[in-house]
């Protein structure tokens, strides 16, 4: 299987043709089928697509890993690239979503609500666990064994005029499984990336877990790069998930710098960063 990062924060040396852009958007080629995981904040993951040599139009699924504009902001220009995939995502609330921060910072991070109007017709909602292609499954039900990151503090949805602490039961996480094992993949980790490896491991006991992919939410605040939770707890987090052993621990994004400092101390080898233009061959 080959994973190709389309957007990431940063992009790999030497390719000033990629663009980077804070978000988050994978393209899987299993060998059975392509699928696109999350497209980004605009349309620029589209753009590298084309200069990586991946034809988009040839996707069979899409998947929304959760409802933030950096994980589904480039879903209109998906559409125009690409006529027949489904795009499917967890169901739940479609509603307005914010940042609320340092008292006065208060900025939508929600989806583009009118495209689930204009464009109906290319969404699945799901609500179970869900094979979407040949041995490529989503998983609703994450369990609650860890703590959640402490940078979901700052994340809100809007219900009846009001922002209530945004529950994320809007995260789903994918799994590519096969003879080898699981490879698991998660947008952002709202739910704790702990928890979210323990949905496909409760899915599938006993099978081995080759690699996880993504962010891990453990940035507090990205306009000052803080990390939310002290060292120890990150530490923790490093040798629980150790404790599942992983193959291989690819994680950027939401993860922050200082926090994979952190996490790279304990996990060593095992973890490793992607950007913009990186390939993982799993």
């Amino acid at each position: 299987m080959r994973v190709t990062t389309l957007i990431e924060n940063d992009r790999i040396e030497d390719r000033d043709d990629l663009v980077a852009e804070f978000g988050l958007s994978l393209h899987v080629d299993t060998g059975e089928s392509q699928v696109l995981f999350d497209t980004g904040t605009s349309g620029a993951f589209a753009d590298n697509a084309a200069t990586l040599g991946i034809e988009l139009g040839a996707v069979d699924a899409a998947v929304l890993s959760h409802h933030h504009f950096d994980h589904g902001g480039g879903l209109e220009r998906f559409f125009a690239v690409n006529d027949r995939a489904k795009v499917y995502l967890r169901q739940g609330d479609l509603a307005d979503r914010y940042f609320k921060g340092l008292v006065v910072v208060k900025r939508p991070i929600g989806l583009d609500l009118s495209l689930f109007d204009r464009f109906p017709d290319r969404f699945e909602f799901i609500t179970d666990t869900t094979e979407i292609a040949p041995a490529v499954f989503l998983l609703t039900r994450i369990p609650q064994s860890h703590a959640r990151p402490k940078g979901n503090s700052y994340l809100f949805v809007e219900r009846d005029g009001r922002l209530c602490p945004d529950p994320f039961d809007h995260e789903l996480v994918m799994v590519v499984r096969n003879d080898d094992g699981l490879v698991v993949f998660s947008g952002c980790s709202h739910n704790g990336i702990l928890n979210m490896t323990g949905a496909a491991a409760q899915q599938w006991p006993g099978e081995p877990i080759r690699a996880i992919i993504g962010g891990f939410h453990l940035i507090g605040l990205p306009i000052i790069n803080t990390m939310a939770g002290s060292r120890d707890e990150v530490e923790e987090i490093g040798r629980c998930i150790l404790e599942f052993g992983p193959g291989k621990v690819y994680t950027s994004h939401c993860t922050g710098e200082k926090a994979f400092n952190v996490l790279d101390g304990v996990m060593g080898e095992t973890l490793e960063a992607f950007h913009t233009g990186s390939i993982i061959e799993v």
